[in-house]
């Protein structure tokens, strides 16, 4: 794998499928595939997004020293800044992709909250005129 640049912003998700992330990622939602040494881990990039999608088998799912052992999930999230939420949530909805909520309206914008393949959530923002 070659040096990773500085000015990516790297962030680690853990997946159930290492393969099916990476499809969902690059296939529904822009990234590309910077390496992928399957079924333990790949990475995949988008604009200065890094995003690590580590598999149950590779070292950053190994159990915790207590026991615990790392899972996908959660509620921490990336954030994408779409041009129009509606016409993404539907063109996502489209192809059966899954969300936690319906779309909600906040003073900076509109936001829905993605879900990948193992459960992580992706959020869709469309910032306020």
């Amino acid at each position: 794998m070659s040096e990773i640049p500085h000015n990516l912003i790297s962030v680690r998700y853990l997946v159930d499928d290492v393969e099916n992330a990476v499809a969902f990622y690059t296939g529904r939602l822009g990234f590309t595939v910077r390496s992928t040494f399957a079924p333990a881990f790949a990475d995949v990039t988008r604009g200065n997004l890094r995003l690590l999608l580590s598999g149950p088998t590779s070292s950053a799912g190994r159990a915790m020293p207590d026991g615990a052992v790392p899972g996908p999930g959660g509620w921490n999230r990336i954030h994408l800044i779409v041009d129009d939420i509606t016409a993404e949530v539907d063109r996502l909805r489209a192809v059966g992709l899954s969300f936690r909520n319906d779309i909600v309206t906040g003073p900076g914008g509109r936001q829905i909250l993605l879900e990948d393949p193992s459960g992580n959530l992706v959020e869709l923002f469309q910032p306020a005129a």
